[in-house]
């Protein structure tokens, strides 16, 4: 009986911000209430690549902190791009089935832009498609702060169109690109709240966004 709940549950992997790690990413999003974390199973992945420099969260969570690509200072040059694409795909062969991708901030940016890849057969073409998204102060490759990889050039040429929830804070120094990142999806549900550069806890009304949501992903999973 358990085994059958648990394989209705949407399988999700999750992608954690720039120079943090899966043990911290899942530390923030504990602080989602239960009775949204229990259903779903969440799967918490390293990024490739160890910090090459400070990290935002050092003195506030232990390292070892990182990272899932690198760029230049103005981010019109990329290192590492499409090795962590490969990286990421050869998890998911070896870990899935994957329904879909949760991203905080660098993760969030490369899960927007998967969907469109592996919809243009570059990516992930070895694992089922991305059925949903959830990006938490999430950007877009090509917006107006990061241009985008040569293999991500077209990531959102088409509206993507897979179920997206889109959490944004009111003072994330992201805000101006999550918000730019929203006009590429084709219905993307959004939670505001008041923080910043964060995973935010859910007030009432976040909680039931978020509750919906995964609710809609939970029946989409399981079609």
């Amino acid at each position: 009986m358990t085994e059958s709940r648990a394989h209705e549950k949407p399988r999700i992997l999750c992608l954690h911000g720039f120079r943090m790690s899966a043990k911290i990413l899942e530390t923030q999003i504990h602080k989602w209430p239960e009775t949204v974390l229990e259903k779903v199973d969440l799967v918490y992945l390293d990024a490739p690549y160890l910090s090459a420099g400070k990290s935002g969260v050092e003195g506030i969570f232990d390292p070892p902190y990182f990272e899932w690509f690198q760029g230049n200072q103005d981010y019109t040059e990329y290192e590492n791009f499409e090795e962590c694409i490969a990286f990421i795909e050869d998890f998911m062969v070896k870990n899935g089935p994957f329904d879909g991708l949760l991203g905080f901030s660098q993760g969030a940016v490369l899960a927007a832009a998967l969907p469109g890849m592996q919809a243009e057969g570059l990516v992930l073409t070895k694992v089922p498609e991305i059925k949903f998204l959830i990006l938490i102060s999430g950007a877009k490759l090509g917006g107006s702060k990061l241009s985008a990889p040569p293999l991500a050039a077209n990531a959102f040429s088409a509206p993507i169109k897979c179920p997206s929830l889109h959490v944004i804070g009111e003072n994330d120094l992201v805000k101006p690109e999550s918000i730019a990142l929203l006009d590429s999806f084709v219905d993307p549900i959004i939670v505001h709240h008041p923080e910043g550069h964060t995973i935010p806890g859910l007030d009432d009304q976040s909680l039931e966004v978020v509750s919906n949501f995964i609710e809609k992903i939970r029946n989409h999973a399981t079609t």
